[in-house]
């Protein structure tokens, strides 16, 4: 019996320990991930004008959509017309003068990777 509860106490304990680490080095990465962006060219931006590598500035942050675009409601070509460009009118307009969602805004933060120079 007592080997049973000293087992479960080495266990819990181990447990917590274990959650904690994992929670402190989570911590860690984001903060990480909230430092300082990188810093790009319209020109370094231009490169990725392809649905294989699709960058995209809208209001001043650059994206890498190019993971995105399967996932995208819209035919690969309208996203493409907008690759290795400044395309905050689409975002505003998506090209007939309609806002995208809020939704859509948001989703855009998993796939920023920078600021315009």
């Amino acid at each position: 019996m007592k080997k049973t509860v000293f087992a479960a106490f080495i266990a819990f304990w181990s447990s917590i320990g274990t959650l904690v680490l994992v929670g402190s080095l989570s911590a860690h990465a984001v903060s990480e991930a909230e430092g300082e962006l990188s810093t790009y060219t319209l020109e370094q931006v231009a490169e990725h004008n392809t649905l294989g590598s699709c960058w995209m500035v809208i209001e001043g942050k650059v994206y890498d959509f190019t993971g995105y675009i399967p996932r995208h409601p819209t035919p690969p070509v309208v996203m493409e017309g907008w690759c290795g460009r400044e395309a905050t009118e689409g975002m505003r307009t998506k090209g007939y003068g309609r806002d995208h969602s809020p939704a859509a805004w948001g989703l855009m933060e998993d796939y920023l990777i920078g600021e315009l120079e």
